[in-house]
């Protein structure tokens, strides 16, 4: 009986196969057979193998029909094999100088193993430098021969079937075949690596792998993908059923999907049924999970996430972006101006200062939302942090007295980019700011999601061409330490929206801190500051932005409804922030308060707001105060736009479908009734959980000061909040 039986299927390879052969008998350690597999008895592989068989006993040729393929190929060689050791060598592949003598010494060392593991090398086509993707795997393995529990991350699935050699009675002992036909060596080595009691490693490079200029034909496109989810689940389900020890089970899991997670990234590779293929993978995902698994971290856990939620649109942007992140990088916008660079590009070559701390709202528009709010609590609880806030030039009027600022584009705007060590933002920093070591950034946003955002945006095309490209849009994302949110809504979407390594703090949003915190004092001098008279209810109209729509369009007529709904009320118009343009569209009963600084001051004013699909309604909802939806478009609204569940199903208050019902709901008194006051009540159930007050402290402490997350106070439950009282209505 020979030493070792060597395997070589040669479909497709006739033009290569003579150095794979040559590679073999010119081996110095010469027991051995070789088993060439050929196609059919007059393919041109046989020919080159007849030649060999003549010149040397030790090649003993056989057939295996194109149709079983390279599994089939393997199968039909490995039943000729008689040795006590068996190798398989693809046809266009060549085992290094001395391989056989190597493997021989090493086995007599280890003694009887199952499987003895060593290193191959990848050699480019062309040109380029080698690679030793084995050696990671096999460098932290024990000296002798082990067992597979002492070496969990040798699973078998990350090393192509000619990185090892095998026993060939464990082999038929247990009934080991490759399975399928493509992706075989991903179920083969799973089966082998879960079947194996003892197993060794040869740290040396026995086979050189020769890159074909086409590239593997696993990697070329066609349905034959879906196979690798056949052999995965094969693997996982074996695993299962012998009940693998948890530390094994983890790099095998990991070791699978990360193929399965490649496949599905590749554009090329899945011509067709990309979607399914994703939601098939994602059912596995979640089936063979194991317990207690945590994602690893960085971009890799991202996208064990979406795929464990079965993100796919979310899945697929994110991919794209990362795909093109090197060429996106080189076209990123840079500072304007020669000096200005040279200035940023010193500045970040200095060391972070620590104590400094640059916020911005809005893209500039002011000292307004989550960031003001922190700024300020920051200024309380930690006094010895210098604090910026960036702003357009013509935001530098709001800025309140003893804020410092920097004007966006000025040399002191890039220097305290360049050198802070905390970002806060509620929107995003511009493109050519760099995310620095040790630099922390905070993503506070500023609103809770009701139309879909960021990656999500991808399938919607209206807002998509808006957008703009959706891989800068996750470079930026990918910048974020913390994204703040206020409910547990929010945490999903984001999730989903915003796919990156960040850390989600449900911490609730800083700005609402005053819708728990203000009294009947603060209230009125709201009121008389936006000019609302004494003794008048103030209905907020807050609408939202159309993307398929030009301009600021009400789609109501606010003299003709303030007609019809009586003299006691006056209306506050607050338009969407991208209509600010400093001109007031009000008059008589209608105050416009768009250019407002704060839009909690003018929810604390108002004593009912009235919206379609604006996110304010979730932050009003924190005062407990009667809400009304006009939703005059809304199936345009979420065909167009998108959105992430039926605010029909789900509405704060009452609904109106027209002007005409909405001056109805008014003048009945029926948008506070009962009614409306359940409804109310369940949507803050959902969508207030983490508003209460204290929201701006725990962003400081924990972010700006370091506090450990079991130290931050808790958030107060709902039923003991006590919201700031409304002007002219009594709260139920």
């Amino acid at each position: 009986m020979p030493r070792f039986s060597i395997v070589v299927p040669s479909h497709g390879v006739a033009g290569r196969l003579s150095q794979a052969l040559d590679s073999v008998l010119a081996q110095s350690f010469g027991d051995f057979e070789l088993i060439p597999v050929c196609d059919a008895p007059d393919a041109p592989a046989a020919d080159v193998v007849a030649g060999y068989a003549e010149r040397d006993s030790r090649v003993t040729p056989v057939h295996s029909p194109p149709s079983a393929g390279l599994a089939g190929a393997r199968n039909t060689g490995l039943k000729a094999a008689v040795g006590g050791h068996v190798l398989f060598l693809d046809g266009d592949d060549v085992l290094v100088p001395g391989a056989l003598a190597a493997l021989d010494a090493r086995l007599s060392a280890v003694g009887d193993v199952d499987v003895l593991y060593f290193e191959h090398e990848r050699t480019p086509w062309w040109e380029g430098e080698p690679t030793n993707p084995a050696a990671p795997l096999l460098a932290r393995t024990p000296k002798g021969a082990f067992s597979p529990d002492r070496a969990p991350q040798l699973t078998g699935v990350a090393l192509p079937a000619w990185s090892a050699v095998y026993r060939r009675a464990f082999l038929t002992e247990r009934d080991l075949a490759f399975p399928g036909d493509h992706f075989t060596d991903v179920g083969f080595g799973g089966l082998v690596a879960l079947r194996a009691e003892r197993v060794a490693a040869l740290r040396a490079v026995v086979v050189r792998h020769l890159l074909r200029r086409q590239g593997n034909r696993l990697g070329l496109p066609g349905e034959h993908h879906a196979e690798l989810l056949d052999q995965t689940e094969l693997v996982l389900t074996r695993a299962a059923e012998q009940d693998l020890p948890a530390d094994r089970l983890k790099p095998l899991f990991e070791q699978l999907f990360a193929a399965v997670l490649k496949t599905a990234a590749h554009p090329r590779r899945l011509t067709s049924e990309r979607r399914a293929f994703f939601r098939r993978a994602s059912a596995l995902y979640r089936q063979h999970r194991p317990a207690g698994y945590r994602a690893p971290g960085g971009s890799v856990g991202v996208q064990h996430r979406l795929l464990a939620s079965g993100s796919y649109a979310a899945f697929r942007t994110l991919r794209a972006a990362h795909r093109t992140a090197s060429r996106a990088a080189a076209l990123l916008p840079r500072p304007r101006g020669l000096r200005t660079r040279l200035r940023y590009a010193a500045a970040l070559r200095l060391p972070l200062d620590r104590n400094l701390v640059v916020y911005c709202a809005y893209w500039g528009r002011g000292y307004a939302c989550n960031p003001a709010a922190i700024h300020a609590k920051a200024r309380l609880l930690a006094p010895q942090l210098r604090s910026v806030f960036l702003v357009e030039p013509e935001a530098v009027g709001s800025v309140p007295p003893g804020v410092e600022h920097a004007v966006i584009g000025s040399r002191k705007y890039w220097q305290v980019l360049a050198r802070a060590k905390y970002l806060v933002n509620n929107a995003n920093f511009a493109d050519a700011v760099v995310k620095r070591p040790g630099s922390v950034h905070l993503q506070t946003q500023h609103g809770t999601p009701l139309k879909t955002m960021g990656a999500d945006q991808a399938t919607y095309p209206v807002v998509a061409a808006a957008t703009g490209s959706f891989a800068k849009l996750l470079a930026r994302v990918d910048r974020w330490d913390y994204n703040l949110t206020s409910n547990r809504h929010s945490t999903e979407m984001w999730e989903r929206a915003f796919p990156s390594a960040h850390e989600t703090l449900e911490y609730g949003y800083p700005r609402n801190d005053v819708y728990c915190t203000a009294s009947a004092d603060d209230v009125a001098r709201v009121r008389k500051a936006l000019g609302v008279p004494d003794g008048k209810k103030a209905l907020l109209y807050a609408p939202t932005h159309r993307d398929y729509a030009t301009g600021f369009e009400t789609g109501l007529d606010l003299a003709e409804f303030c007609e019809a709904i009586g003299d006691d009320y006056v209306v506050l118009l607050r338009a969407h922030y991208f209509y600010d343009q400093g001109s007031s569209r009000g008059g008589g009963r209608i105050i416009d308060v768009t250019g407002h600084r704060s839009s909690e001051d003018v929810c604390l004013a108002a004593d009912a707001l009235i919206t379609d699909y604006s996110s304010i309604m979730f932050d009003y909802a924190n005062l407990d105060r009667p809400i009304v939806a006009y939703a005059d478009d809304w199936d345009v609204y979420r065909e167009t736009r998108g959105v992430y569940f039926d605010l029909m199903e789900l509405p704060p208050g009452r609904v109106a479908r027209t002007p005409e019902e909405l001056a109805a709901v008014f003048r009945d008194g029926s948008y506070a009734d009962e009614t409306a006051t359940s409804l109310r009540a369940a949507f803050r159930e959902r969508f207030c959980q983490f508003d209460d007050g204290r929201a701006a402290e725990r962003v400081v402490r924990r972010v700006l000061l370091g506090e450990p997350p079991e130290s931050i106070p808790p958030v107060i439950p709902l039923a003991e909040r006590v919201p700031a009282p409304a002007a002219t209505l009594v709260r139920s």
